[in-house]
């Protein structure tokens, strides 16, 4: 079964290995694990990462976060997943003083903030999904997408699943939550009533066991582990 991978990076990322040592995570290994669990069939064809650059300025380690994002960028592509960013808007804007938690929000009470927004991910990713499988409809079959797997837990992909199980109804649809083990989530219905499979929880032993090298070859300059990961 043919399966092409759709992975939002800021969703994965935060959901999933934020403030964990699994950072330089093997994506393609951890995918191809996870779906020849749901179906021994699998078989890993394309892989697509979305994200959008860190901006230094609000990054917790400032230019090193940055590097350290450019680096397993730059080791995905080594490993084959097409990689497509998006962008950040960062915009002065307006927000309800939080006094406490008891203390419901004011509209007649605001500070000033720094408004940051992640744009583009989310367009890119249903788009992608969908034109791949409408340009699909020109192969043979042995040479068609399958199965088409989603990477996150962001509600707002539900339409696209959705025009997906109706217009190409014999796609599979799986979807796999960026959920850590031992933290309690829901599993979003607008994703979950679309899926064919979901799996709702990454183990810890699993994100351990599929991590790459220290040190990724290419053919141009090798590819090195950021150290503060």
């Amino acid at each position: 079964m043919r399966t092409a991978f759709f992975i939002d990076g800021y969703n994965l990322f935060y959901g999933l290995l934020a403030n964990t040592p699994y950072k330089w995570l093997d994506l393609p290994a951890l995918l191809t694990h996870i779906t020849t669990i749901e179906n021994p069939k699998s078989e890993t064809a394309e892989i697509y990462y979305f994200s959008s650059p860190v901006k230094p300025e609000l990054a917790s380690r400032g230019t090193q976060s940055k590097e350290a994002q450019d680096s397993y960028i730059r080791a995905l592509k080594a490993n084959h997943v097409t990689v497509t960013l998006g962008r950040h808007t960062l915009e002065p804007a307006q927000a309800p003083r939080f006094v406490d938690k008891s203390t419901r929000p004011s509209r007649q009470d605001k500070v000033d903030i720094w408004k940051l927004e992640e744009k583009e991910t989310d367009v890119n990713l249903a788009v992608s999904m969908y034109r791949l499988l409408s340009k699909q409809q020109a192969l043979h079959t042995e040479d068609q997408i399958q199965q088409v797997v989603l990477v996150s837990a962001d509600t707002d992909i539900g339409p696209a699943l959705r025009a997906i199980k109706e217009d190409f109804p014999n796609v599979v649809i799986g979807v796999i939550l960026p959920h850590r083990e031992g933290i309690k989530r829901g599993a979003p219905g607008t994703l979950k009533n679309q899926a064919n499979w979901m799996r709702t929880v990454v183990k810890d032993v699993e994100l351990e066991a599929h991590q790459f090298p220290d040190r990724i070859p290419t053919h141009k300059k090798p590819i090195f582990k950021p150290k503060y990961w």
